[in-house]
């Protein structure tokens, strides 16, 4: 004969220990799933995620993580640009090579061994496309190219197909340049073994080098994309040899530029832009230019996109601020579905071993209306 008492006594000793193995098992997973600065990211398949100098695309639920492909010995271009795609920014699935280098000796902008960095992509409501910019250097030409290239997909995963490449705005003043700038005569072999001295930074700032490359369009080196509340696309990109920022805006089908652009900081050397608005400003994070080593962060901030910009201090607090905690900005992602949530992206780079770059992210806070940045051990952007 069963005794009922005891066989109620089993059933509710059943249902807490199953009650408490629920609870250990939900812990387990809220522990795991936590971002964790500069460790080994795995995708889906177990492999750290290779998507470098990237950014983030927020289409119909799902984040789609663009980058660049990094092998182990060579920063160059061997594969191209690959997607990962999310609905909690920590568990990321490989999609695959979005856009995909060309074979070598094809002859294309984009052949296999050319230096692809930084890609962005943005979606234009009135084609329904996806639109990807990046930056492009041309196969053993080194970084003198200094081109934008673009590709296109009816896909956010992909397949891109490449457009072309080319300098911007060529034949076209800076709006923010003034007149009595741009017929002056110096030259850029005026001032060959005398650069950083008082003058030299004069004639940078007056558009020496907006003048030298006027016909056939500006450099565009480090950059990203931003589309604000209106729909128009702007690309924001290093150029005057890393000395000088360009906000360019980009035409309605997000494929070509208007030939509307400013110059921010002449002579700054600010590279590795990162912008995004919060209450009505818009607020950028750069870095300065020591190549692959970290330096301290610099911080812009203006009431219309145009500006006028003005310099803040180092966004950074606490050990190794003055590094940028170790890394280099590349994106800054407005969290979908939480107001006044960002998310500062950044690389840190290593440039002996290329596909064992780790990712810096880190949660945007605010004290006294401006943008701070701590370290985190570990964080969930849902938390």
């Amino acid at each position: 004969m069963v005794d009922a008492n005891s066989t109620a006594n089993f059933g509710v000793g059943a249902f807490l220990l199953a009650a408490s193995e629920m609870v250990r098992y939900h812990e387990t997973e809220n522990k795991s799933a936590m971002i964790r600065p500069g460790e080994i990211w795995p995708d889906n398949t177990g492999t750290h995620i290779n998507a470098h100098g990237g950014g983030i695309l927020y289409k119909d639920g799902i984040y789609y993580w663009f980058g660049e492909h990094k092998s182990d010995h060579t920063s160059a271009a061997l594969k191209g640009v690959t997607c990962y795609s999310s609905t909690d920014l920590i568990h990321w699935k490989n999609e695959g090579i979005a856009l995909r280098v060309e074979p070598e000796g094809s002859g294309s902008d984009i052949e296999k061994g050319c230096i692809l960095e930084r890609p962005k992509v943005i979606y234009n409501e009135l084609t329904n496309k996806y639109v990807m910019w990046f930056h492009l250097e041309l196969k053993g030409k080194g970084y003198e190219a200094a081109r934008a290239g673009l590709a296109v997909s009816d896909y956010p995963t992909g397949p891109y197909q490449f457009i072309t490449s080319y300098r911007p705005n060529a034949g076209i003043w800076p709006e923010n340049m003034p007149d009595k700038h741009r017929t002056l005569k110096a030259k850029a072999s005026d001032f060959e073994g005398k650069l950083w001295t008082a003058k030299w930074r004069k004639v940078i700032d007056e558009g020496l080098l907006v003048r030298r490359d006027f016909e056939g369009g500006q450099m565009s080196r480090d950059m990203t994309l931003f589309v604000d509340e209106d729909k128009k696309a702007y690309h924001i990109y290093s150029s005057e040899e890393n000395l000088t920022l360009h906000i360019a805006e980009l035409s309605d089908d997000y494929q070509s530029h208007t030939g509307k652009y400013i110059r921010i900081y002449p002579g700054g050397h600010n590279e590795a832009p990162a912008i995004f608005k919060h209450k009505g400003t818009y607020f950028m994070i750069t870095s300065g230019c020591t190549g692959w080593d970290p330096n301290e962060a610099r911080m812009f901030f203006a009431p219309s996109i145009r500006g006028p910009w003005t310099q803040h201090s180092n966004p950074c607090i606490g050990k190794d601020a003055e590094l940028t905690f170790h890394s280099q900005s590349t994106f800054i992602l407005p969290v979908a579905g939480k107001e006044d949530t960002y998310i500062f992206m950044a690389d840190r780079w290593r440039p002996h071993l290329p596909s064992d770059a780790r990712y810096i992210w880190l949660p945007i806070e605010f004290e006294n209306g401006l943008p701070v940045l701590r370290w985190k051990d570990e964080w969930n952007p849902e938390l």
